[in-house]
């Protein structure tokens, strides 16, 4: 054999054994979507769902305390500043619901929501 084909074909090997043992999502494991909240808005403010899918809505704070809320999904939360607040959640309709903040936090806060959209699995796709 030639020293390069070699030399390549060991990295291939070896990157194949890496693939091999990194860690994978496994099914039934929840996907995570972060989410900030600070005066006066959630980061990002819109989040697209897949109806059925487990969720973990990963949310933080960087200032002070603040709520999210969502009846029809069944969140109500408290965001703490500097914790971590984990909700999951398996949204079984479809439609755009808006989140709010429930907890008053300042001057602007009657304008801090954002939108989460549960589709049906392969809406996006379909709509490209």
């Amino acid at each position: 054999m030639h020293a390069p084909f070699r030399k390549w074909s060991s990295v291939a090997l070896a990157a194949a054994a890496l693939l091999a043992v990194a860690p994978r999502a496994r099914a039934g494991e929840a996907r995570v979507v972060d989410i900030a909240a600070k005066r006066f808005e959630f980061s990002p403010r819109e989040i697209v769902l897949r109806r059925g899918e487990k969720v973990t809505l990963r949310l933080r704070s960087g200032d002070v305390t603040h709520g999210f809320y969502q009846k029809a999904l069944g969140i109500d939360t408290t965001i703490e500043p500097g914790k971590t607040t984990e909700v999951t959640l398996a949204p079984e309709k479809t439609g755009r619901y808006l989140t709010i903040c429930d907890h008053f936090c300042g001057s602007g806060h009657g304008g801090m929501n954002m939108t989460i959209v549960v589709e049906e699995p392969g809406a996006t796709e379909a709509a490209r």
